[in-house]
């Protein structure tokens, strides 16, 4: 690899230092850097570009953050198949797989082209009304319809594969991506999905009855969601937690796999089940 693109979130304290050393040894390894003018402006060295532009050309993406900055940069790419690695200058971190630590490994490791890719799926999400298309993204980690500030509870019906599962009355419903499964859909009481697993999961926020499980469902399915009467306004549309929209009564929530995913990169020893025991403190039990 010979040219990297770098996003970082600005409101990291840590993040400016953190530049400063991408930029020292990508001098030292014949690395060019570029990156969004915003993140260019956190320290000097950097070759600032449009967003627009900001990564035509590199060969991967660097995103220095927490989770939320990985989802930031995968929309950013606006579907082009750059590779993207985290270095979590964040809290949680489960997209970040590279700790501040191992940052300099990182580019070692880049350079020489000694790391390894993982091809995560991608949600698509249509949003219909009366058959007419009037909303389209692409969902890295999750799809949520929800009742946003409203306190009133919603009606949602659902089909798989054109064959109707159930209507739910709930505070929302939430269809995961493999890599999203830790996410929302963990703290729904979702079950964990391995991340290249082809596989959607259908989890409900606060079911109002007990029988409600999680689903999974292929990915190769088509997962449809309206709101089960009328006159329920206030629902929400939200994608990764980040963009979105409100749904009126007559529209439909549409979610299927994209033809093309995104590749996350790793480096050599990395062990997703050893992040899980990391991140969720799973100890185990004692055998004696």
């Amino acid at each position: 690899m010979k040219r990297l693109g770098i996003i970082a979130n600005a409101s990291k304290t840590r993040a400016p230092d953190v530049l400063r050393r991408i930029a020292a040894n990508a001098r030292a390894l014949e690395l060019e850097l570029c990156a969004d003018e915003a993140t260019a402006a956190l320290a000097p060295g950097l070759c600032p570009t449009t967003t627009a532009a900001a990564f035509d050309g590199v060969d991967a993406v660097m995103a220095l953050g927490g989770d939320g900055t990985m989802l930031r940069a995968f929309r950013m790419l606006g579907g082009h198949d750059i590779p993207l690695i985290g270095v979590n200058i964040g809290s949680l971190g489960f997209l970040t797989s590279v700790a501040e630590g191992d940052l300099e490994r990182a580019l070692d490791c880049l350079a020489r082209d000694e790391v390894i890719f993982s091809r995560r799926s991608v949600a698509e999400c249509v949003v219909q009304r009366q058959e007419v298309e009037i909303g389209r993204y692409a969902a890295l980690n999750d799809v949520v319809v929800h009742s946003g500030a409203s306190s009133r509870v919603a009606t949602l019906s659902v089909a798989v594969g054109g064959d109707r599962v159930a209507s739910y009355m709930c505070d929302g419903l939430i269809v995961s991506t493999p890599t999203g499964s830790t996410g929302h859909n963990l703290s729904a009481g979702g079950p964990i999905v391995v991340p290249e697993t082809r596989a959607f999961v259908i989890s409900l926020i606060c079911p109002h009855t007990l029988s409600s499980r999680p689903l999974v469902v292929p990915d190769t399915t088509d997962i449809v969601i309206q709101a089960g009467k009328p006159s329920e306004s206030g629902l929400r549309l939200s994608i990764d937690g980040q963009v979105g929209q409100m749904l009126r009564d007559d529209e439909t929530v549409r979610v299927h796999a994209c033809q093309t995913g995104v590749r996350f990169i790793h480096l050599p020893g990395y062990s997703y089940f050893g992040v899980l025991s990391q991140k969720l403190g799973w100890k185990g039990s004692n055998v004696r």
